[in-house]
């Protein structure tokens, strides 16, 4: 029944009667036409926002997942490369024992340490590798699962609104309460992991400032090493110690030699000492330590590690069938390559010594979290947020399109007997 025909049919009356009830009509008419407008209007404004809340829902979580699995990857490597460089330092004490200058080697007493300590950098490197990938693991399995509860959450509640939708829309009213009973059911459950999601954005904030404050103030064992743990302190400082006595033989041995054999003059019969050794004295090697290791300064006309296999070419003979050199030089090209041998593991030892005075503080583990605090924290908060926001949408505007899915059933119900109702009274009218 329309505006136009209610107003016809009372005029037709003519009477008393006949005006009130077209007042009537027309009261009623504007009331329940405003109440079903309303009610579409909000139930597709509710939708559009669960809509909405999903998509929010679903970019955050896997913005969120990305993230994690950035800040647990950059974790490891940092992890993956300190053990690397704890493994290198294992291989150059391994390769000192092998080093060999004219038969001159180290004492076995520092060949001895070069294994116990072989054994523990090992194991420290080891330790690290798996522990933090064991770390990883677990902390990405559980990531994954909530990711997985997130997507399946989202596409549920998305699919929950837009069948109460269609549903209302159709006038399906025994499908609309069976959707609202199971939509209260998903909407309290939903409720529910906002809380518990709400606790993960809380503890993702707090680990961030954890973070700041352990660079700020180091402690050793608390919950930051599941994430990074430090390597032991006393493996630290035992390999520092031994790689600078090794580096310190290392050197002595190599100058014992150029001293007391390439630098000196020997009659033919002292062979194996004699081997026609002529020209300029080879300059001696810089020992970065002294005998108690502590650092060195070079003394004038010494050699660095860094230059001392690019000075000593200008010393290498040629050797002539029987060993010996036949121009002037005091270095064959057999001694210059176990010279060179002795310098490199020297220097690859001295140039892993800033490293290992890292380990003992645990500064690799400090310059991680700041990294991490910096770069990677920002996003986690984010887009933890965005999943929160999201969470908190999705429920809520579910929760007004259920009540709304029930208001406009009973609207369009309403709507449909009432258009009946006036067309039986329009009859009656008529029928006068």
């Amino acid at each position: 029944m329309t505006f136009t025909s209610t107003l016809v049919a009372g005029i037709s009356a003519m009477n008393t009667t006949g005006l009130l009830w077209v007042l009537r009509r027309l009261l009623s008419l504007s009331l329940l036409q405003s109440a079903y407008a309303l009610s579409l209007i909000f139930l597709i404004l509710f939708t559009i926002a669960a809509i909405a809340g999903c998509v929010v829902l679903y970019t955050g979580q896997g913005k969120f997942h990305g993230s994690t699995t950035d800040t647990l990857d950059y974790a490891v490597s940092k992890a993956d490369l300190t053990a690397e460089n704890l493994r290198n330092v294992s291989d150059y004490l391994s390769a000192a024992k092998k080093i060999s200058v004219d038969s001159a080697i180290l004492p076995l007493d520092v060949q001895k340490s070069i294994d116990d300590i072989d054994r523990k950098i090992n194991s420290s490197a080891s330790t690290l590798s798996h522990q933090t990938a064991d770390n990883k693991e677990k902390i990405q399995h559980g990531l994954d699962r909530m990711r997985l509860a997130l997507i399946i959450l989202a596409a549920v509640m998305l699919f929950l609104a837009f069948l109460g939708f269609l549903f209302s829309i159709l006038g399906l009213q025994c499908l609309v309460y069976t959707l609202v009973i199971l939509g209260w059911i998903l909407v309290t459950g939903t409720f529910i992991l906002c809380g518990v999601f709400h606790l993960l954005h809380n503890v993702a904030g707090d680990a961030c400032v954890a973070m700041d404050q352990w660079v700020q103030n180091p402690t050793a064992h608390t919950a930051l090493d599941d994430i990074l743990p430090c390597v032991d302190n006393a493996t630290a400082q035992e390999t520092l110690s031994r790689s600078k006595n090794v580096t310190h033989q290392l050197v002595n041995v190599v100058n014992g030699v150029i001293n007391n054999v390439f630098n000196r003059n020997f009659p033919p019969a002292l062979a194996p000492l004699y081997f026609n050794q002529s020209g300029p004295l080879v300059p001696v090697l810089c020992n970065p330590f002294h005998s108690n290791l502590t650092n060195r300064d070079c003394a004038f006309g010494e050699v660095t590690l860094h230059n001392a296999t690019e000075v000593w070419k200008k010393y290498i003979c040629k050797v002539s069938g029987s060993g010996v050199c036949s121009t002037p030089g005091r270095l064959t090209p057999q001694f210059y390559t176990q010279m060179s041998a002795a310098v490199n593991v020297s220097y690859g030892l001295y140039r892993y010594g800033p490293f290992l005075v890292n380990l003992q503080d645990c500064t690799f583990v400090r310059d991680a979290f700041t990294d991490i605090s910096h770069d990677y924290c920002p996003d986690l908060r984010h887009y933890s947020q965005w999943i929160y926001i999201g969470l908190v949408i999705v429920p809520a505007a579910v929760m007004l399109s259920l009540i709304f899915w029930v208001i406009y059933a009973r609207e369009r119900r309403h709507r449909v007997y009432t258009k009946q109702y006036d067309g039986r009274s329009e009859g009656q009218y008529k029928g006068r």
